[in-house]
């Protein structure tokens, strides 16, 4: 290994909540901005009691839970050592994905654990509802007023880049062992963000290789390791990811299993951000910079800075879409306008 490829590792470990009962984990998150990992929440759970049991134990559980409809699955070849990647020169990816049964991918599993390189094989974002509905009232957390999206992982010592997703996330590891490395949203400029109009997964991702990281041509990697936190997951352990926190995600065992709960702490009819940010790229990012400072300094004084903007000029009646917090019936109004300009 040459020295621009050194390993770099994170050195800050999560902090850990122990003693937290699902009832109270709510109350522990609804205002956390930082990650925390609640030691052991899960342990009860079917699921990870299963695994603790063997892996087999495991693999059997699901099947029994498991409707039978194909899920999408994929395979990684095994020069790639597990990396969830694009090809060498970024037309396309480093993996084969389709639609498989359970049965097939548990074996599959089971067959490269024989191997001394095995491939990469896994299971990505998978409704429980759909896939595993009798699975879910004991294997998922209940969280008070959020009803989250639950989805569960599953496959092998994969790694999946450095990635963010807008929805606050509680992540129970339920079989196995995985390796959260999380970044704070302002270390973007540092992680080397790929393509965004098509990855891995859908979200656009850090074009760094973790395991080698190749600091001549990512020299600001390290900065951002020194800014990354680190979460080492046994079974039953709870990992709590806020909003925007870019996430690595290393799956150790032979045999891994996550359940995700996703939810917005905003009301939908607010929209996804990222279309924001998708308008923005089209109409300012190509404008001169003495323009695009003067839209800076706009978009800091309604959007990013407004919380402490004396606003009392304009009577309550009249603030339309400055109304704190939005109301739908303001956020409809934007809608048709905007949808009404996109057609001019």
């Amino acid at each position: 290994m040459t020295p621009k490829h050194k390993p770099i590792s994170a050195s800050t470990p999560v902090v850990e909540v122990k003693d937290c009962t699902l009832a109270d984990v709510y109350s522990r998150i609804q205002h956390a901005d930082t990650p925390m990992i609640f030691k052991g929440l899960c342990l009860h759970f079917p699921l990870v009691k299963a695994g603790l049991e063997s892996n087999q134990a495991a693999m059997d559980y699901l099947l029994k839970h498991n409707v039978g409809e194909p899920v999408t699955a994929y395979y990684v070849a095994p020069e790639h050592k597990g990396r969830v990647f694009y090809n060498h020169d970024v037309t396309g990816f480093n993996y084969q994905a389709g639609r498989l049964d359970l049965q097939q991918i548990l074996t599959t599993l089971k067959q490269e654990s024989t191997k001394s390189q095995p491939a990469g094989v896994y299971m990505g974002s998978t409704y429980i509802q759909q896939h595993f509905p009798t699975m879910a009232a004991d294997n998922c957390i209940q969280l008070d007023n959020v009803s989250p999206m639950t989805n569960i992982w599953l496959g092998n010592q994969t790694r999946v880049a450095a990635h963010f997703d807008f929805p606050l996330n509680l992540a129970c590891n339920m079989v196995g062992k995985r390796t959260f490395t999380l970044f704070p949203p302002e270390q973007i400029g540092n992680l080397y963000i790929g393509p965004m109009e098509f990855a891995p997964g859908g979200q656009e991702i850090s074009m760094v290789n973790f395991d080698e990281p190749d600091l001549a041509r990512f020299p600001k990697f390290e900065q951002a390791m020194q800014a990354s936190l680190i979460a080492e997951l046994e079974p039953g352990d709870v990992l709590f990811i806020p909003s925007m926190w870019w996430h690595h995600v290393r799956g150790i065992e032979d045999f891994n299993v996550l359940i995700t709960h996703w939810w917005r702490d905003t009301p939908a009819f607010l929209g996804r951000p990222n279309n924001a940010l998708l308008h923005s790229i089209l109409s300012l990012r190509s404008l001169p910079k003495a323009q695009r400072q003067a839209w800076k300094a706009m978009f800091e004084h309604y959007i990013f800075d407004h919380d402490d903007l004396d606003e009392q000029h304009i009577p309550d009646t009249a603030k339309g879409m400055l109304t704190k917090p939005l109301d739908e019936l303001n956020a409809r109004k934007i809608r048709s306008d905007l949808t009404n300009k996109l057609k001019r």
